[in-house]
């Protein structure tokens, strides 16, 4: 049987003892048995977990000591989890059974699961309107659901495959249309689209991430560029190169930093000068494949899951 690991690292150079300029290096390593695979990490920064999608199933670490506390089966094809912490549930979407899994956030037991539209991949709670957005890959369309209620509350057809989404809390939520090469503006409240707009020279978006503050999206796009976004008009203020098959972004609003993890063993850190003007401070190194990330605003850690030598390794970051 494979060992499959989940490294605590910090942003830095490929080597732990190497320091990079952005201040971080790799930190520790917790090794997790089963099958190859996984998708996106999601930190519950205020309880303390780490939520990382592994291949049939979720497993839940303690944020701090990186002890395993818990395992959520019964989710085939796992991508996203999205944390509703004012109705103590969690979402899970299963892109192999079309459903969205429901659990508790106290005890991590199984509540019951949502049909949705072909397989659900990326997921977000918005709490303006307690409802979780599943995006369908394959049915051109999101999932909306009433968080409290585990209850399907609409749909929306994007006309075209989402890829991931992020929502500010005031009843807006942006969506990547990756084959489309687009960026949707949907109200959170009504179901419908705003805004459709071109992010030219941004092609295939895919991660996404917000500055509620400057009103700035962060789009990671497979083209090897990250596009910065005015949120509300939808123009391409600012773009970047980054690395190659970008999975997944973040944003820090208390160190100014924006990280882009990319599937050729990167994440790109730069450093936001303005709203429209950002600064490379370093390409880090971590493993080839390792293209999605989760962060953790309390402490500043990166997990970051690849498959290392054959085993599953999820590399932390501190500064």
């Amino acid at each position: 049987m494979n060992r499959y690991f989940i490294a605590l690292a910090s942003l830095a150079a490929f080597s732990a003892s190497v320091v990079g300029p952005s201040g971080y290096h790799e930190t520790n390593r917790v090794t997790l048995p089963g099958p190859a695979g996984w998708d996106y990490v999601t930190v519950d920064s205020t309880s303390r977990r780490v939520y990382v999608s592994h291949a049939t199933r979720v497993e839940v670490l303690d944020a701090d000591t990186l002890r395993v506390i818990g395992t959520i089966a019964g989710t085939p094809g796992v991508h996203g989890i999205a944390i509703a912490p004012e109705v103590g549930k969690g979402f899970i979407t299963a892109g192999k059974a079309d459903v969205v899994v429901i659990f508790d956030l106290a005890s991590l037991k199984y509540l019951g699961q949502v049909s949705t539209g072909k397989k659900p991949d990326a997921i977000a709670y918005d709490p303006a309107t307690k409802r979780v957005f599943a995006m369908n890959g394959s049915s051109d369309s999101i999932t909306a659901i009433d968080a409290p209620e585990g209850t399907v509350s609409g749909a929306i057809d994007l006309g075209g495959g989402p890829e991931s989404t992020v929502a500010d809390g005031e009843g807006n939520l942006w969506v990547n249309l990756e084959d489309k090469s687009q960026l949707v503006h949907l109200d959170s409240k009504s179901l419908t689209v705003k805004d459709r707009w071109t992010v030219a020279p941004c092609e295939e978006p895919s991660s996404l991430s917000f500055d509620s503050a400057h009103r700035r999206l962060f789009l990671g796009c497979r083209n090897r560029v990250m596009a910065v976004v005015d949120a509300d008009s939808g123009k391409v203020v600012a773009d970047y190169p980054i690395g190659e098959h970008v999975d997944a972004s973040a944003f820090d609003p208390a160190t100014s930093l924006v990280f882009c993890s990319t599937g050729d063993g990167h994440i790109s850190i730069f450093h936001q000068d303005s709203a429209d003007k950002y600064t490379l401070v370093e390409n880090l190194s971590t493993y080839p494949g390792s293209k999605t990330m989760g962060y953790d605003p309390k402490t500043h850690r990166i997990f970051v899951p690849a498959n290392n030598s054959g085993a599953f390794t999820v590399f932390t970051f501190d500064r």
